[in-house]
């Protein structure tokens, strides 16, 4: 069996309003950078996720599925949301950006449901996603690739 028992990724359960905010905020900067090995190191061993039609069953599993994405979704740009949270499970809905290799524009809607281990680690990942084809001057995720500056409106203000 897969043991990742050593492993801490703060902030780590009970969660308060304030650390499922701080949570959030690190998986978007964390899925903003685009760095599948750094940002599969915030999942369990054996994690499991639900992603469109992709079932992922650990974290190696995570990690390929990251390169793959990223290598598809060019110029990616995500703000995540918190939308509700317990003990040990975050809600969010998201919105990113990105472009195919033919220079197509789509904004991504989606909610994720997460549940998290003692030492912060994701341990189940379900997504639900929807892709909406927009044109180049209907974006509104204009800050250079990499994390969101932190004066950059949120999902909210931007009426999304």
């Amino acid at each position: 069996m897969l043991n990742n028992a050593d492993e801490k990724r703060v902030p780590v359960p009970p969660f308060t309003l304030e650390s499922a905010i701080k949570k959030v905020r690190l998986a978007e900067d964390g899925w903003n950078s685009r760095d599948a090995e750094r940002v599969s190191l915030a999942y369990s061993l054996n994690t499991t996720w639900r992603n469109r039609t992709e079932f992922v069953s650990n974290r190696e599993e995570a990690k390929s599925f990251l390169s793959r994405k990223w290598n598809k979704e060019v110029e990616y740009r995500l703000i995540k949301e918190l939308w509700a949270f317990n003990e040990n499970r975050i809600s969010v809905r998201y919105a990113y950006e990105w472009h195919d290799d033919s220079g197509n524009w789509f904004r991504s809607y989606g909610n994720e449901n997460w549940e998290f281990d003692h030492n912060g680690l994701m341990t189940n990942r379900y997504a639900c996603i929807n892709d909406m084809p927009i044109k180049e001057s209907e974006r509104k995720f204009h800050w250079p690739l990499g994390r969101r500056p932190d004066d950059h409106p949120e999902l909210s203000e931007l009426g999304l």
